[in-house]
């Protein structure tokens, strides 16, 4: 792992990735398996779909880096689908005949997709995302901010414990919210950025984004 310097923060890596999945994965096999059908957290979606959609964040992130040369104007076009009005929009679901083990190693071999690209991809490629064309350092820590939010919004719903390492909320944090505080604890401040918590004095936000730009 990369270490901060005198040059700047540190870099986020496709091990910064790989503990986030690993974490999580690890977190939710603790569920109930009559848990899955509640709702995670703030969002309308049950668990099932929040775990289907974290899938195909990271995949779709994978995909975006997969081509000789990656699309700059748009996503590479996969069929995107609901299985419900209000649900998410994925390409990406697990067979609900195996269960939440099987939902599970969906999620990591998606996650593992995403780290096997980020760690063969040369830092000087550049693809396309809705918030600005990103480099594979920008997608891991998307990826990474995916997994440890969402995780949040599962363990929420499912009733279980979940605080990732702050060091890790720290990079990305670094890398994606360049405006975000850094007086106050890394993972209350990532939940703040992403519109789930609030901090003293910063009330939450109702909209927000993140900033994938390549570093300068």
């Amino acid at each position: 792992m990369i270490q901060s310097d005198e040059a700047g923060p540190s870099l986020v890596t496709a091990d910064d990735l790989d503990l986030a999945v690993q974490l999580a994965v690890g977190v939710l096999r603790e569920a109930p398996p009559a848990a899955w059908e509640g709702k995670a957290g703030s969002l309308e979606w049950d668990c099932w779909e929040t775990v289907e959609h974290l899938s195909d964040d990271l995949f779709s992130y994978a995909a975006q880096l997969g081509p000789r040369t990656p699309p700059l104007d748009g996503v590479v076009p996969f069929a995107w689908e609901r299985r419900r009005p209000q649900g998410p929009a994925n390409a990406i679901h697990a067979d609900r005949a195996a269960g939440p083990a099987g939902l599970l190693q969906v999620l990591e071999a998606s996650g593992a997709l995403l780290v096997a690209m980020v760690r063969t991809t040369p830092p000087e490629v550049r693809a396309h995302h809705v918030h600005g064309t990103s480099d594979p350092e920008g997608f891991a820590a998307m990826g990474i901010v995916e997994t440890l939010v969402h995780t949040h919004d599962l363990a929420e719903g499912l009733g279980l414990a979940w605080t990732p390492p702050a060091d890790l909320c720290s990079r990305v944090l670094a890398r994606l919210f360049p405006d975000a505080p850094t007086s106050t604890d890394p993972w209350p401040t990532l939940l703040w950025a992403t519109g789930r918590a609030e901090l003293p004095g910063r009330p939450r936000l109702t909209t927000w984004r993140w900033y994938g730009a390549p570093r300068a």
